[in-house]
C-alpha cells in the first residue's frame, strides 16, 4: 500500500464560547462530533468533493459507525483552533477504521479510533467496501499509531 505525502489529512474546527461548559473547556460530548466532522471532511477531500451525504444519496452506500474509542489528554478551549489530523488505519472486507488526533496550539488534546461499516443505502446490513472506496482507503492507509500524524 502506498503512502502519498499528504496521507495525514488536516481539518480545523473553530471552537466557540457556546461549545464550552462553566469550567471554560469544551463539553466532552462535542469532541466526538468534531472528530466525526473531520472524518467526513477527509472523505469529502478525497472522494471528488463527496462526503457522507453524497455517499448515501448519490453513490448508494453509507458508512455508519460501530465503534468509537477516544482518549483525552488536554482540555480543549476556544483559545485556539482545534486541528484534527485524520487517516485511515485499517480496511476490512466490510469495515474501515480511522485515527483522529486533535491538537490545539501544538498540544495533543485527544486521540480516537473510529470504525464504520459499509452498507448499501437504506439497508443496514454490511456489504463489501465499494471498489472506489477500497482503492481510496488503500491509497491513504497508514499505521495506527495514536501519537503519529
Amino acid at each position: 500500500m502506498s503512502q502519498p505525502d499528504d496521507a495525514a489529512f488536516t481539518h480545523e474546527i473553530r471552537v466557540g464560547w457556546g461549545d464550552c461548559d462553566p469550567a471554560r473547556i469544551a463539553y466532552t460530548g462535542h469532541i466526538p462530533g468534531w472528530a466525526l466532522q473531520a472524518i467526513d471532511a477527509w472523505w469529502e477531500a478525497h472522494l471528488d468533493g463527496d462526503g457522507w451525504f453524497q455517499m448515501e444519496l448519490d453513490r448508494g452506500y453509507g458508512t455508519p459507525f460501530v465503534n468509537l474509542t477516544m482518549d483525552f489528554t488536554s482540555p480543549i478551549t476556544p483559545r485556539h483552533r482545534l486541528v484534527c489530523r485524520v487517516w485511515p488505519v485499517a480496511l476490512g472486507t466490510t469495515s474501515v477504521a480511522f485515527r483522529v488526533v486533535g491538537s490545539q496550539d501544538g498540544v495533543q488534546c485527544f486521540t480516537g479510533r473510529f470504525v464504520s461499516v459499509f452498507m448499501k443505502a437504506g439497508d443496514f446490513r454490511p456489504v463489501p467496501a465499494p471498489d472506489e472506496a477500497r482503492a481510496l482507503v488503500e491509497r491513504y492507509i497508514r499505521p495506527d499509531i495514536p501519537e503519529a500524524g
